[in-house]
């Protein structure tokens, strides 16, 4: 019997060692379980805006325009509810988009809802993911100043309710995206500059009158008020204007192969829009292009600041 025992305690001794190379050997090919992996979440840019923010050229239309440009130097994925002819009460009050262009760069469509709603909309229910919004409108609100008799009247009996619009929509803005995510508005070039060329050149002494109103407009009334729109509720502006020079003196001339000597002001104009070659108001994609890139420049410096702030 002890010896019966004992056989059986020896047994029992070279199962457990056994065991224990078991889980030693087959443990190092045991791979731990790990959680699986998340899915990336996408984060947005929002543009909202006129012709300019769908990147409209003469000829073809839509275009990437600087919003496609932003896009593609962040990262960022574009949903553009810009509309070609808006104004600062259409995307208000507006519902759809009379101009809508379905190969807008990231467009989105909105048939039932006005600019700013379906936008608002977007970003709320996206809160955690908005990165950028951009503006650009006003334009459309001042255009017909360029032919009133008295520009600057006109542009001062604009402005309050340019102003109050721009404010609004900057407002509903910020509510719907939080108080951290950039807000940039743009501002324009100062067009009427490139009347210098078309249909004659030079020009007279009242058509030279006529642009420095034209940039004593944009510096003096609708940059500022613009930018008080948007700083009111946290925004920023890139000045478009004086970025295409339109407040160098027009004594300052220089070079140009296709129309000889003209105001560095005119020069910028007829290389970066189309305003020289056929009257067109809009920018050409190197027009475009520096929009972009000042939107950029600025969204860094706006993302950095914000950073700092909340640490």
């Amino acid at each position: 019997m002890d010896k019966y025992v004992a056989v059986r305690m020896s047994l029992f001794a070279v199962f457990a060692v056994f065991a224990v190379f078991a889980v030693a050997i087959f443990g190092a090919f045991v791979v731990p379980a790990t959680a699986a992996p998340t899915a990336p979440q996408t984060t947005y840019y929002v543009s909202l805006g006129d012709s300019y923010s769908v990147g409209f050229q003469p000829g073809i239309g839509a275009t990437p325009g600087y919003a496609g440009y932003v896009a593609a130097h962040t990262g960022l994925t574009l949903k553009n509810f810009g509309c070609a002819g808006a104004t600062t009460a259409s995307v208000l009050t507006t519902s759809g988009c009379p101009a809508w262009q379905p190969h807008t760069a990231g467009g989105v469509s909105y048939p039932t809802r006005t600019q700013i709603a379906a936008a608002a909309a977007f970003i709320a229910a996206h809160r955690r993911h908005i990165a950028l919004i951009t503006v650009t409108i006003g334009a459309n609100d001042v255009d017909v100043c360029g032919r009133d008799s008295d520009p600057i009247a006109c542009v001062r009996s604009v402005l309050p309710e340019l102003e109050t619009n721009v404010t609004t929509l900057a407002t509903v803005l910020r509510a719907a995206a939080g108080p951290s995510v950039p807000l940039i508005g743009s501002t324009y070039p100062d067009l009427v500059l490139g009347a210098y060329v078309p249909p004659s050149f030079p020009q007279s002494a009242a058509w030279v009158n006529l642009a420095q109103l034209g940039a004593t407009a944009f510096s003096s009334l609708v940059n500022p008020a613009l930018a008080r729109a948007y700083s009111s509720s946290g925004g920023s502006l890139v000045d478009i204007t004086k970025a295409m020079s339109a407040y160098v003196p027009l004594t300052r001339t220089e070079h140009t192969a296709s129309y000889g000597t003209l105001p560095v002001a005119v020069a910028s104009q007829c290389s970066l829009a189309w305003y020289c070659d056929n009257g067109d108001i809009h920018p050409k994609t190197s027009g475009y292009d520096l929009i972009g890139k000042l939107i950029v420049a600025k969204y860094r410096t706006m993302k950095g600041t914000s950073r700092s702030g909340n640490g």
